[in-house]
């Protein structure tokens, strides 16, 4: 009983531990931004400094309220969202099984590998025409376009963690008699888990840049318009807190995505795990 207690505190105490150093961490990363921010408001308060072009916190603070309390920036927000969720869906899917398929078969490899990377240099507004002309100015051609980023990173990653499998861990499994699909179960998948994970947030990453890429398509609603609604109508308060609001819901999404696989790396014993 008294060890099961002694187990239970040290488990306690490890995860209260936890709990501290990613506070301090949070903090550590909000620190610098703050900092920065509350330099350039006194700079401009006192004076110092032309806030025009480059406007203060808290003229940027009172753009989001009132578009916060008139609904027009949660409407923006949602349609932005919705966008990169279904394209990250798409384009993560295909990204998966494209690459799987690729490190697994070296001629399906051979086949499709050139033309993806070929592809894969084209910049995301090369696309817009080709999009447009095929999709119309729709949510489809947008979702279209954020896929296309987010599949060429997932394919990398997933395909390149598939080749650098150890091949001793391979005969491992097969001294063990492991074969078949309980091979790719127990042995492939842990092994190449770590880069699909990291994989899937370079592209969720890409997604976020190429939704501007994609609002910019006509759209009437989304981040991608307010930036470009600010840029015509000479609103830069507008445009810097439309990218405010697309770093803090990159940063969220990625954030989400770490916590929900979070549990499927958790046989690790990394280097940094601790740090």
């Amino acid at each position: 009983m008294a060890s099961i207690d002694l187990g239970r505190l040290e488990q306690a105490a490890g995860e209260g531990a936890a709990h501290g150093r990613r506070a301090l961490g949070f903090g550590l990363g909000l620190a610098l931004p703050l900092l920065l921010a509350g330099g350039w408001e006194v700079l401009v308060q006192a004076g110092l400094a032309n806030g025009r072009l480059v406007p203060p916190p808290s003229r940027i603070a009172a753009t989001l309220w009132a578009m916060a309390v008139t609904g027009e920036l949660w409407a923006h927000v949602g349609a932005t969202v919705s966008r990169v969720a279904s394209g990250f869906l798409l384009g993560g899917v295909a990204g998966i099984v494209i690459g799987g398929a690729a490190g697994y078969s070296r001629l399906f490899r051979q086949l499709v590998d050139p033309s993806l990377q070929g592809l894969r240099a084209i910049p995301s507004l090369a696309w817009v025409p080709l999009f447009i002309l095929w999709l119309g100015i729709f949510e489809e051609s947008k979702i279209a376009l954020i896929a296309i980023g987010v599949l060429f990173p997932v394919y990398l990653g997933v395909s390149g963690a598939i080749l650098s499998v150890d091949r001793k861990i391979v005969e491992v499994g097969r001294v063990f008699r492991v074969t078949g699909l309980e091979m790719v179960w127990r042995v492939l998948l842990p092994a190449i888990l770590p880069s699909v994970i990291l994989a899937l947030r370079t592209g969720l990453g890409l997604g976020w840049m190429f939704v501007v890429a994609a609002e910019i398509m006509g759209a009437s609603e989304g981040l991608g318009y307010l930036l470009v609604d600010g840029q015509q109508l000479g609103k830069p308060d507008q445009i810097v807190a439309a990218i405010i609001v697309f770093a803090l819901l990159g940063k969220l999404a990625d954030a989400i995505l770490v916590a929900l696989t979070a549990r499927s790396l958790g046989w690790q014993d990394a280097h940094g795990g601790g740090r």
